[in-house]
């Protein structure tokens, strides 16, 4: 089956060129399109995409509203399927970014980038992975520090060795990193990393890198 894309922009003809980027691809297939925030969480609730590419400066509501209420808990419940947004900006490290990262986003693309990065990263977000580098989303929630809080109990339920990976995914190491850390098969850090994330209530390596520093549990 097609991977079912939103596009939300202002600009009209950024639309109709990315439309038309995805919609050559034969795994891919652009199903609404909205030029505003409100017309996004309309739209995402009407066509249930499998990924949303949403911009983040509009007039009204912009991409980072958009994206929290598409995440909000009420519309979460209302879902058949896992959506995934994708934030795309002019300019990296991009602090709007940063927080609609925070509200559940699975990273950011630049605007510039080439139609076979954009199609690849529709396809990499689909299977439940993410476009920033961990090491990029440290850089950006670091430049909006702030007092972490303490970690939830779902956190002190880990195990130590899951623990362990997580401070490792939280720093941004590769399964293949972790594993060679924690002397372990990557099959294994696989597993850890569903089991934290399943513990934990998150929906990628992203998150768990958002609830490290939130948390401050690492630097």
């Amino acid at each position: 089956m097609s991977i079912r894309v939103v596009l939300v922009d202002d600009q009209e003809l950024f639309r109709a060129g990315v439309a038309v980027i995805l919609d050559a691809a034969d795994d891919i297939e652009v199903v609404g399109q909205a030029a505003d925030g409100f017309a996004a969480v309309r739209v995402v609730e009407e066509t249930e995409p499998d990924v949303v590419l949403m911009d983040i400066r509009m007039p009204e509501m912009d991409g980072v509203e958009a994206t929290r209420q598409i995440f909000s808990p009420e519309r979460a419940a209302r879902r058949t399927r896992p959506v995934r947004v994708v934030v795309l900006t002019t300019f990296n490290l991009d602090d709007r970014a940063a927080t609609a990262i925070r509200h559940g986003a699975s990273g950011f693309l630049l605007k510039d980038t080439t139609p076979l990065m954009l199609r690849d990263a529709v396809r990499t977000v689909h299977t439940g992975n993410a476009v920033l580098a961990p090491q990029d989303l440290a850089t950006l929630l670091d430049g909006q520090y702030r007092a972490p809080a303490a970690p939830p109990g779902a956190y002190l339920s880990l195990t130590d060795k899951e623990r362990e990976v997580f401070g490792a995914v939280a720093r941004g190491r590769s399964n293949a990193e972790i594993a060679g850390t924690v002397f372990v098969s990557e099959s294994t850090v696989k597993t850890h990393v569903g089991a934290i994330l399943r513990k934990l209530g998150l929906r990628d390596r992203v998150q768990i890198v958002v609830f490290a520093h939130e948390h401050g549990l690492v630097r």
